[in-house]
């Protein structure tokens, strides 16, 4: 509004008196034009013998006044009031030079006095709202803050809300203010507070209405506590057993979040099952007693009762009587004694001569001659051809290594079997390589039939090489034959063993091996599954294998049996992923198995495709092993430094991806990694630094810790997680850095990294890490992928696949190499012997100890009573 200023101004006549200059009992004031109604001003002053309004500069014209004469009775001095109206039009005129205003003169005798100016302003209100408030979603207890600038106005508009069309009193709830700036601030949110807001502005002329404002409080949903265990699912025997919780700790409402996780945990339960006691065999009679009766007895053992079975029903001791020459009173004579130990004398005689006869008899069945060695089944393979083996107490014979050095390796003439008589274990007759031709053999160690970018160009012709990814970083290939051979990709533990005769005769494939990383394929988890192994791709598909190849990749989980359900996953041609093999139980086809080790997994496979091993857990004592990795940069030409820590499933495909992208970046290692395992317990991974001395650095975190989030590491999909502690060291010849990093599950153990270490230094990479210059070739075919020759594992087969006399066969070579859990699938293929080679070379390529294996297989023979003997005599 405009000023209000108050105008008396004496001008006093010469020689009069202050006291009668004129004063003003009513001066005009500040007023309003609604619309087209004209606005009245008004002044009374005394003593005054005239009064004329002045509007704007101008005197008003004497006939717009209105006169009104009085007298003041207190004090007997006449009195004059004065009106004038004023019109729009009046106002309006000056509309934009100015604002309008009026001011009243009165005159006495002794002078003259101005009153305060008086504006007249023409009012108004406009209709749009300059800010309205807007639609929103809290949480609840959250503060809200609703916006509102009301239109232009004169005067000036005032501001009320309205929340459902209802007054919002701040008086009346002190959980609600309005601010000078008209915004209405709710301190807190709460369920009530969810109502549509409007904000209400108004002044003389109008009232105008914001659009309303839906305001939703939700509430995001909490788990109760666990039910107590139920009972288990069975009353005998292995069952399960569940507890829930329901998100009802609070409610989701209004649109909030759902509960995270699961609402029902499941575990594996033992019920003692009741065994009912039954009897025994009835033992003998006992001797005719002196009273011509006998007795026999049996117990309640077969089996005893336990775990609240039923007792035996039925009489322990039976008796009867005894009427034959035995029943007598009288002690045997001395004649009967005499009689009595010549027959036990005459039958321990006959009972010598027997065994003497069967001793005999073995003896000469199974004579030992003297150039027969109990290993020479395996160990013969690895002499010089001119060199007839040695006897069998020759440890030489087990230790001697093939050459697989060179390209080719080269094998004279054929291994026969001494044909001692048929008792004895038989090896076959002939050329075990007869499909190559008689006389001289050499297996060649090929190469692949071209180079990397070729191989890919002929791939990319190919429908599935779409799902392929691009580049050879992580991808073997090469070109295999019946003699069968082996891929690895290198630093990963990723490797495809394809076995002799796994490829038909006369067929050659070009076969391929390769690592995805995980944003490549889209595996769909559901529920509590994870990710427990890299997603390996071996192909061509359709490619037509007549014996099982092997694919070994790292896994890294903790596997036990009540705490898991682990299942072999592969992607079908169209895309899906289907569970083609639960581990533990009972395979529902032949095409697949898997052996699961502590480190490793080895899948058997007759149809090549896409795989990957997904675990789900049954309970909260389910883990997985995380390997933590520390990064820092190897230079620091600033004050700041960052140390990354790195959080990764416990596999080497992964940790070879993080050193190849830290290297990209300039980082070094810092110290060895740690195993941390990881637990189902929906509680997240927090990391803490500790112990820097404070006089050299600090730490520019502003929480006490960093955390992972559960979800984000239990699904495994998201490979590289790390958090970065960023730390400033306070003078830049500062080198040294100590400090300990924290690492635990929250309400679970933890682990603490002591790093110390010299930032001017160029700190390599740790030797346990393989440089990138000496892995291991890719691809090897033929003999040399193979630490078995293969002729003498030709021999094994041949040997050991018949059924043995007292099970020396397949069966005992298994249990000796502590593969015995695994008969039944050996039991399911053609040849046995094969299978358990097969894994043997997939578990210990390129380190593993032929000796022993050719002890073992020594063993075996000794058990059937029959040794091997290879010689170029013999043959």
């Amino acid at each position: 509004t405009g000023a209000q200023q108050s105008a008396t101004v004496a001008n006093p006549a010469s020689g009069a008196s202050p006291d009668l200059l004129p004063h003003f009992q009513l001066e005009p004031e500040d007023v309003y034009i609604v619309k087209n109604k004209a606005v009245s001003l008004a002044c009374r002053a005394t003593p005054a013998t005239q009064i004329y309004f002045k509007c704007n500069g101008e005197w008003v014209h004497q006939g717009d006044h209105i006169t009104q004469h009085s007298t003041d009775r207190s004090t007997g001095l006449p009195v004059m009031e004065v009106r004038i109206e004023v019109t729009r039009q009046q106002v309006e005129k000056i509309f934009g030079l100015e604002e309008y205003w009026c001011q009243c003169v009165a005159w006495s005798s002794s002078g003259t006095t101005k009153s305060q100016k008086a504006f007249v302003r023409i009012a108004y209100l406009r209709k749009n709202f300059e800010q309205e408030p807007t639609a929103r979603e809290v949480s609840i207890e959250q503060g809200i803050v609703l916006p509102c600038r009301p239109p232009e106005g004169i005067p000036p508009a005032e501001v009320e809300w309205l929340r459902n069309e209802e007054l919002v009193d701040p008086a009346l709830d002190a959980n609600v203010y309005v601010t000078p700036e008209h915004s209405l601030v709710l301190r807190q949110a709460r369920l009530a507070d969810t109502a549509n807001y409007t904000c209400v502005a108004k002044n003389i002329v109008a009232r105008r209405r914001s659009s309303s404002a839906a305001i939703t409080v939700y509430v995001n949903g909490g788990w109760s506590t666990w039910t107590q265990w139920s009972g288990c699912s069975t009353s005998c025997g292995r069952g399960w057993q569940k507890r829930s919780r329901t998100c009802t700790n609070p409610t989701p409402l209004n649109g909030g979040a759902f509960c995270e996780g699961q609402n029902v945990q499941k575990t594996a339960c033992t019920t003692l099952c009741p065994v009912d006691g039954a009897w025994s065999e009835w033992s003998k009679w006992s001797e005719c007693g002196a009273e011509c009766t006998h007795w026999r007895s049996r117990e309640c053992s077969d089996p005893a009762p336990r775990n609240g079975g039923r007792d035996c029903h039925g009489p322990e001791l039976d008796t009867r009587n005894c009427t034959s020459e035995l029943c007598t009173h009288a002690a045997p004579g001395a004649e009967d004694v005499a009689l009595y130990v010549g027959l036990v004398a005459v039958a321990v005689c006959l009972v010598l001569l027997l065994l003497v006869g069967v001793l005999v008899y073995c003896r000469k069945k199974g004579g030992l001659d003297a150039d027969v060695a109990d290993s020479s089944i395996l160990t013969a393979g690895f002499q010089p051809v001119s060199i007839k083996p040695s006897k069998a107490d020759n440890p030489s014979l087990l230790t001697i290594q093939p050459d697989l050095s060179t390209t080719t390796m080269t094998y004279q003439g054929s291994l026969c079997p001494r044909q001692d008589g048929p008792a004895k274990l038989q090896l076959p007759n002939g050329h075990l390589l007869s499909p190559l031709g008689a006389g001289r053999h050499t297996l060649h160690h090929s190469s692949p039939a071209a180079e990397g970018a070729d191989f890919v160009a002929r791939l990319s012709t190919q429908s599935y090489f779409r799902s392929l990814p691009r580049g050879t970083n992580n991808m073997a290939y090469g070109t295999f034959n019946f003699l069968g051979g082996r891929l690895m990709i290198p630093n990963t533990g990723i490797s495809l063993l394809i076995p002799p005769d796994a490829i038909p005769r006369g067929k050659i494939y070009e076969v391929y091996l390769t690592l995805h990383k995980q944003e490549e394929v889209r595996l769909p988890l559901a529920g509590c599954q994870t990710l427990l192994s890299p997603i390996v791709s071996c192909g061509p598909p359709g490619v037509l294998l007549t014996r099982p190849a092997i694919l070994a990749m790292g896994h890294c989980v903790e596997a036990s049996a009540e705490n898991w359900s682990i299942r072999l996953k592969k992607q079908s041609c169209e895309g899906t992923w289907e569970d083609v093999l639960q581990l533990g139980a009972e395979p529902c086809t032949e095409l697949y198995y898997c052996q699961l080790e502590a480190q490793a997994c080895y899948v058997f496979t007759e149809q090549l495709g896409r795989f990957a091993l997904v675990g789900e857990s049954l309970s909260m004592a389910a883990s997985k092993r995380l390997k933590l990795v520390l990064f820092a940069p190897a230079a620091c030409p600033s004050l700041e430094y960052n140390i990354r820590v790195y959080c990764l499933s416990d596999t080497q495909d992964v940790l070879k991806e993080v050193i190849q992208l830290e290297k990209q970046l300039g980082g070094q290692l810092i110290g060895a990694p740690r195993v941390l395992h990881f637990k189902d317990s929906y509680h997240n991974l927090r990391l803490s630094i500790h112990d820097m001395p404070s006089s050299l650095w600090k730490s520019k975190l502003l929480a006490s810790y960093q955390e992972i989030p559960f979800y984000h590491i239990w699904s495994g999909l998201q490979p590289f997680l790390h958090c970065t502690f960023t730390l400033e060291r306070l003078s830049t010849s500062t080198c040294e850095l100590a400090c300990k990093i924290w690492v635990w599950q929250v309400e679970g153990d933890g682990q603490s990294f002591t790093v110390n270490f010299n930032i001017a230094k160029d700190t390599r990479f740790s030797d346990w890490l393989v440089p990138d210059n000496e892995v291991a070739t890719p691809a090897l075919v033929g003999p040399s992928a193979f630490k078995i020759p293969f002729l003498i594992r030709q021999k094994i087969i041949s040997s050991l696949d018949p059924p043995g006399t007292r099970g020396a066969d397949w069966r005992t070579l298994a249990q000796k190499l502590n593969l015995d859990s695994h008969l039944s699938f050996f039991a399911s293929k053609p040849s046995p012997t094969a299978m358990i080679l097969n894994l043997w070379e997939a578990r210990h390529f390129p380190n593993g100890n032929l000796s022993q294996l050719a002890a073992a297989v020594a063993e075996v023979g000794k058990q059937d009573g029959a040794l091997f003997a290879v010689s170029e005599a013999e043959c």
